[in-house]
């Protein structure tokens, strides 16, 4: 007689309890949290950091861009090979005890090249989360929970640069000034550099928790594939691929390019001070930025749920027309308060793609490769949307526009070109996303 019987579950997904894949999202999130406040607080610390280190506007750029970013983004696929073979556990808790380590002892550095070199070891300490996160919560949730799994941990994102941006007003007046503190066999340092040792030390807890979590068996237990062979995939999916890659980057280009001009936005079109713009986008990116991210996760497993497979895409396409029409008009209206009401939804449509985007990796990727595989597609959008996102930004106010005042058509323009490429980019993808995802070995 012919067995009618429903097949049993992947015996790897009775290792773990519910509880304890949870405590892997928590974890997680608070690294990730821990990593974006250590990464961002550079950018407010800009002025006193020309003033007593003697450096240029080229130098700073080189400490927010190329010691941190480049490494990064990188490095990030040797590590995704640690991670399909080794300990992610141990290589999360190694990474978080680097970055916060690196970033306590930035507050020690007397000259630019200390500085640029202790920037260096908290982009390698950071890029050792995503290939990792993104393995450990794929082989820990099954297919119509993860979508929800991954925002909770990319809500970290949005955590960590809110309380980024909300230090801003008391990291300016700090900075102000010109004396310091003389500590114990350190002896004097600015406040600048105190602000580096508080926000770094709480991470080095991170690592220590990393550790309590369980990892979770593989998916699949074969051998750990060759880069080449991750190619070869990539290359076999290329559609799929590259046009998930490209629609996320083009995305968060947008972002960066709204995080990093929208403070100087609201001083110049409508007369606010960096205080009330950073207090405006701090708030804002805590609450309804979480609050986006969350709401992204659980319409993505809602959609696996019901049959359709590319849920994540369909999440990205959405966001991306809901920022086509806000983050393209908000710079337009004549009223300060009316700009501000419509960053409400901005940052509802600008979180909602990113634990989407994360699951929708995870399912296109063989359990085996998920490490490297994630890290070609993270050093992609860092990459493309840290070069293109703020710069693109800049290079319009500057030698289109040609006057500082017309910031706002620069960020709405900007808006209007990524976002129309994003929904161009998942859209021309879903077909082939859908085949890959059916298709794939573990």
């Amino acid at each position: 007689m012919k067995n009618t019987e429903a097949p049993a579950p992947p015996a790897y997904r009775d290792v773990l309890t519910s509880r304890q894949a949870w405590y892997i999202v928590v974890v997680l999130t608070l690294a990730n949290v821990s990593g974006f406040v250590d990464r961002q607080i550079l950018s407010l610390l800009v002025e006193p950091i020309k003033r007593d280190l003697g450096v240029s506007d080229t130098q700073v750029s080189l400490l927010m861009g190329l010691s941190f970013a480049v490494f990064y983004s990188v490095l990030g696929i040797p590590i995704g090979r640690l991670a399909d073979r080794g300990s992610r556990r141990a290589i999360v808790a190694v990474g978080a005890v680097l970055w916060s380590a690196m970033t306590a002892l930035s507050g020690l550095a007397r000259s630019f090249s200390q500085l640029f070199v202790l920037r260096v070891g908290v982009g390698v300490g950071e890029a050792t989360l995503g290939p990792s996160a993104v393995s450990l919560i794929a082989d820990a949730f099954p297919r119509e929970r993860r979508g929800t799994a991954m925002s909770v941990y990319m809500l970290g994102t949005f955590l960590g640069s809110g309380i980024a941006y909300a230090l801003g007003a008391y990291v300016v007046g700090l900075t102000a000034a010109q004396s310091g503190w003389t500590w114990p066999i350190v002896g004097e340092i600015r406040p600048w550099q105190t602000v580096f040792v508080i926000v770094g030390l709480p991470g080095l807890l991170i690592g220590v928790l990393a550790m309590t979590m369980r990892d979770p068996p593989r998916e699949s237990n074969a051998a750990v594939l060759p880069f080449a062979e991750v190619i070869g995939y990539f290359r076999l999916h290329a559609r799929t691929m590259s046009t998930l890659s490209l629609g996320f980057a083009c995305s968060a280009a947008v972002n960066y390019g709204i995080a990093a001009w929208l403070a100087t936005f609201f001083v110049r079109t409508h007369g606010w001070t960096a205080t009330e713009a950073g207090t405006l986008q701090g708030a804002l990116t805590m609450t309804v930025g979480v609050a986006g991210t969350l709401l992204g996760g659980r319409l993505t497993d809602r959609w696996v749920r019901a049959g359709q497979t590319d849920a994540p895409l369909r999440v990205g396409i959405y966001a991306a027309l809901g920022l086509l029409f806000t983050a393209g008009l908000y710079p337009l209206v004549p009223s300060a308060t009316l700009a501000a009401v419509l960053l409400v939804p901005v940052n509802l449509f600008a979180a909602m793609p990113w634990g989407a985007a994360n699951a929708a990796v995870a399912e296109a990727l063989p359990s085996r490769m998920r490490g490297q595989g994630s890290a070609v597609y993270f050093l992609v959008v860092n990459l493309f949307a840290g070069a293109f996102g703020p710069t693109a930004v800049a290079l319009l106010t500057d030698h289109v526009f040609g006057d500082p005042a017309a910031l706002r058509w620069s960020l709405a323009v900007c808006t209007i070109v990524g976002m129309s490429l994003t929904i161009t980019l998942l859209g021309f993808g879903r077909a082939a996303y859908r085949t890959t995802v059916a298709t794939r070995e573990t």
